[in-house]
């Protein structure tokens, strides 16, 4: 069983690669578990056809105890789905519905089937524990960091490898790599590629952006439904084999003066690069 995690920046469209990967895995022949840990409950918007009803709203609406059929929902490609959702904004942790999905998993021993890849989509910019329960309970094998050129999207990605660091083990490192999302420039690739170079990871895959894409989420579908052998998905296909064939490393986030500092440097050898 392999057993990933992808976190990310909120709004740097990682939901949206996570889905696409756990679609390139299932047409790939492999049997897919796809768990959303995001209070918007959208990870699986693209994979299913209707909304899924999270986990914490079918425990708030009485139904005890829950059965599976309850909780994990068929969708595109036979692709497995979990929500876990959360509170209402401003009513509660964050985490609180990441902690009731994984008391549920664990009660109904869904993570013991014979699941070929478990896919955990985690937002990345909320720092509390609720959202490093993947990691704290090692649940995942490894962790992948959407991130784009923005600095704001770079902070979160070298926040999150604090976390990582926490709870990896000599024997086992918790960092896969860097996924650049919306690629606009050459100078974009290298100023990521130096990001990774200096956090002691690698970059696995870069997606450029993506009219096609960005059609697929307002239709509620996947590029691979879309147009399956097109450009967008075949890009889809090679970083799940890349990821199939990938190690995981030990992060070495930056200092905040060292980020501030690489940030400095990438701005001026900007402007140079567009003299």
């Amino acid at each position: 069983m392999l057993r990933i995690a992808f976190y990310g920046k909120g709004g740097i469209g990682k939901s949206t690669v996570a889905a696409h990967i756990s679609a390139s895995f299932a047409q790939m022949g492999k049997y897919v578990l796809h768990i959303g840990c995001d209070p918007k409950a959208d990870s699986a918007r693209c994979l299913s056809p209707r909304r899924i009803p999270t986990v914490l709203e079918t425990l708030s609406s009485g139904e005890e105890p829950l059965t599976r059929e309850q909780i994990v929902f068929p969708s595109a490609f036979g692709v497995s789905c979990v929500e876990a959702g959360g509170p209402q904004a401003g009513a509660g942790c964050a985490g609180l519905g990441i902690t009731a999905m994984a008391d549920e998993l664990a009660r109904l021993h869904i993570l013991d089937e014979p699941w070929d890849v478990v896919v955990y989509d985690v937002l990345g910019d909320v720092v509390c524990g609720g959202f490093a329960v993947p990691m704290r309970k090692h649940f995942v094998d490894r962790v992948y960091l959407v991130t784009s050129a923005d600095y704001m999207s770079l902070y979160a990605a070298n926040n999150i490898m604090r976390g990582i660091t926490r709870y990896s083990t000599p024997s086992a490192p918790l960092l896969g790599g860097l996924i650049q999302n919306r690629r606009h420039s050459v100078w974009d690739e290298t100023l990521v590629n130096d990001f990774a170079a200096r956090t002691g990871t690698q970059v696995i895959g870069i997606l450029p952006e993506d009219p096609q894409l960005r059609r697929a989420d307002y239709l509620h579908t996947t590029v691979h439904q879309l147009e399956p052998s097109g450009a967008t998905a075949s890009r889809f296909f090679t970083l799940a084999d890349r990821i199939l064939e990938d190690t995981s490393s030990f992060p070495a986030p930056l200092d905040y003066d060292a980020l501030e500092e690489f940030c400095h440097r990438a701005a001026e050898q900007e402007v140079n690069a567009h003299a």
